[in-house]
């Protein structure tokens, strides 16, 4: 029996509706269960930050500690001249959370500012308040222009560059010139409203710096201190993986896009010097911090030459450069034979070697605290630098393509002479138009050995193959014929790129100097204890870097 089709209208509908209803709640719960995931999420990374930096914990509990003690004023029943503390309390507690910092630095800094600005503001608003009372009628207007001036010239002078530390005090400094003239001019008591103000404020700040630096203290110089060791450590795996990495061939299938947007990147070396590049701000702050705070633990003398760890760590970002650019050889296009890094392998990595050794001995140095030896630190690395210039001065010919040089080409008519005499004389004669490197070491015989017929030939494991030379193929115009010439001046740049990797290790070597003397004006100026040592001391080396 058919139903009506007023029924089966109703029951279409019905179920559409169902439908609908059935969609909404799966869409809620899809939401109800990535919200649950997310909070999850975000619990577990809180509490990864706990396990990996406790400090963070503590200062958690030192805060709420600070805030539980001040927050004891609120009940405070008695008066004191008439003034009700309970109702003022909250003066204290604001104290308590703006002026209390991770470090101990940061919180005397804070309530330096905050100190200072409340203190001046409370003496232009006692004045100002006179002022206003005596002006009679004109009471508001003299409040009005008050406030425009102290606005005025608070916001235009923290501009100044040297004031920049002391902005936070500015801000405090207007705040609280503000509030005391609104409240004085209710109350018509602006002395009891400065004076309870700037007793609470001295309170909180009390309490703040008690609980920071009495329990389980944590101090910015002691950060400054391990950033710039912990600095060394990076440089020297970075040094050691590039001169690893070009001399074992790593190809880069892609260059990482993540490298070129310099954001994070997943590569290790990338990694170990961009955390030096980008210390910089972070070492200004806790620069800006360690200056404030008192002699304690191994930092026990007043002044401390904090202002020389970030010049010995700005020293040793003048060699990360050099390791950045190292990197780049990697990550480049064009990119020299593997048979012709063989040829400096030994070199380069002793270069590399003595180089992160020498940065490990200096991080060690100031880790310890200790002045450097009687001896050169840079003697072994400045003669591993030399070893490998004279290596490149004696087989310079690997380099460049000799056979496009000057001396190597003839006028025509010479050319004519020498097809006139024996084979002998011409061979002789060639002799005079080659360098003296090919002449002294056998060229023939050694280019036979790299020729890329050769290294093709090789078994499929052969390490040359990991990274190829550039060009991959030879170019080749409308008729196809090669275009040798261009595929020489290709040769001769790929070539040239093993040159750069060199030049530029020899400069991170002659930029070591620097690191050293700034680390021995560091130990003098901070008293590292000396290195006793039995052996009789060792003259330095001069050593003077050559360019390629």
């Amino acid at each position: 029996m058919e139903k009506p089709l007023f029924v089966s209208f109703k029951e279409d509908e019905y179920e559409r509706e169902s439908s609908r209803n059935m969609c909404c709640f799966s869409f809620l719960g899809q939401k109800v269960v990535k919200f649950g995931e997310d909070v999850l999420d975000f619990a577990l990374k809180a509490w990864e930050m706990g396990r990996s930096d406790p400090r963070k914990v503590i200062f958690a509990i030192k805060m709420g500690l600070a805030l539980s003690i001040v927050s004891l004023l609120i009940f405070w029943k008695e008066s004191f001249h008439d003034i009700d503390i309970g109702q003022y309390s909250i003066w204290a507690i604001l104290t308590v959370i703006v002026m209390f910092e991770f470090s101990i630095g940061g919180t005397f800094i804070k309530g330096f500012n905050r100190g200072l600005g409340t203190l001046v503001a409370g003496i232009l608003a006692f004045c100002f308040a006179e002022l206003s009372l005596l002006a009679g009628n004109l009471e508001e207007v003299v409040i009005v222009i008050s406030v425009f001036i102290v606005g005025f010239f608070a916001s235009y002078l923290k501009l100044y560059p040297t004031m920049k530390p002391y902005e936070y005090g500015f801000r405090v400094f207007v705040l609280t010139y503000c509030i005391l003239m609104v409240a004085g001019n209710r109350t018509r008591e602006y002395k009891e409203a400065v004076t309870t103000r700037l007793v609470l404020i001295a309170v909180g700040a009390a309490v703040c710096l008690f609980v920071n630096i009495c329990i389980c203290p944590i101090w910015s110089g002691e950060d400054l201190h391990n950033l710039v060791v912990k600095n060394f450590k990076e440089v020297a795996t970075s040094l050691e993986g590039c001169v690893n990495g070009y001399l074992k061939f790593v190809e880069y299938e892609r260059t990482p896009s993540k490298i070129l947007t310099h954001q994070a990147s997943d590569d290790p070396l990338y990694k170990g010097y961009r955390s030096v590049m980008e210390s910089k701000s972070q070492e200004e702050t806790l620069l800006g911090f360690a200056i404030w705070e008192p002699p304690h633990g191994r930092y026990r003398m007043l002044n401390y030459p904090w202002k020389n760890y970030v010049k010995v760590s700005s020293a040793l970002r003048h060699c990360a450069f050099m390791v950045m650019a190292l990197h780049g050889c990697l990550l480049s296009e064009i990119q020299a034979p593997a048979e012709k890094r063989l040829v400096f392998r030994t070199e380069l990595l002793r270069v590399g070697a003595e180089g992160a050794k020498v940065l490990r001995e200096l991080g060690k140095k100031i880790e310890k605290m200790e002045k450097l030896g009687p001896g050169d630190i840079l003697k072994d690395v400045h003669e591993a630098a030399e070893n490998l210039q004279k290596s490149i001065d004696h087989r310079s010919y690997i380099l460049v393509n000799s056979e496009s040089w000057e001396i190597g080409r003839r006028p025509r008519e010479q050319e004519d002479a020498e097809n006139v005499s024996d084979s002998k004389d011409s061979e002789d004669m060639n002799l005079g138009f080659k360098s003296l490197s090919e002449t002294v070491l056998d060229l023939g015989s050694v280019s036979a050995a790299w020729t890329p017929s050769a290294t093709q030939g090789a078994s499929s494991e052969c390490v040359f193959r990991n990274q190829p030379s550039w060009p991959l193929r030879l170019p080749f115009d409308g008729a196809g014929v090669s275009k040798e010439e261009n595929c020489r001046t290709y040769e001769s740049a790929s070539a040239l790129s093993l040159a750069t990797f060199a030049s530029l290790l020899i400069e991170f070597v002659a930029r070591l100097q620097n690191v050293v003397d700034s680390l021995e004006e560091l130990g003098e100026k901070a008293k590292f204890r000396e290195l006793i040592l039995n052996t009789p001391p060792t003259t330095k080396k001069s050593w003077i870097c050559c360019f390629i």
